[in-house]
């Protein structure tokens, strides 16, 4: 029996909650179907603004065959990339935010539609993270594609 990759990520991501059974309770109840979970634990999330981040994640789906989960925010106006606990501490770089330990993120429940916050890359479950490494080398080129378009743009 396959067990749905929505049910695999809900309790991938409730595993890092206080309390999980509150969690999962949150997600059933809240309108918003969107629940509170503390970055640092399995993973911290890097935050760029949505035209780096969505040429990021261009990028990246070109150098790997999944990346980790990637959320966007109410407007589309940031991504957030799920890296490995303790990248955002050791993060550098200008216009990225970073989400680690004692930092909350907003999370929606998988699979689901919400009225915020949504899901762009799902958890597959296995708990699949983003290299930082990788995900550097994809802002990188985003950043140059970015400033070439914003130069043609003006011209």
């Amino acid at each position: 029996m396959t067990i749905p990759e929505d049910k695999t990520a809900v309790e991938w991501l409730v595993s890092v909650a206080p309390d999980p059974d509150a969690c999962r309770w949150e997600w059933e109840r809240n309108p918003f179907g969107v629940a509170l979970l503390p970055a640092g634990r399995r993973w911290d999330v890097l935050i760029l603004p949505t035209a780096l981040g969505q040429a990021t994640l261009d990028v990246l789906t070109l150098l790997i065959d999944r990346p980790g989960p990637v959320l966007a925010d109410l407007g589309e106006s940031r991504l957030g990339f799920f890296v490995p606990a303790g990248t955002a501490s050791r993060w550098l770089g200008t216009g990225v935010r970073g989400a680690g330990h004692g930092t909350w993120i907003v999370v929606p429940y998988p699979g689901r539609a919400t009225a915020g916050v949504r899901w762009v890359v799902l958890p597959d479950g296995r708990g699949t993270l983003t290299d930082p490494a990788v995900l550097e080398l994809a802002m990188h080129e985003a950043a140059a594609r970015v400033a070439a378009e914003e130069g043609r743009t003006s011209s």
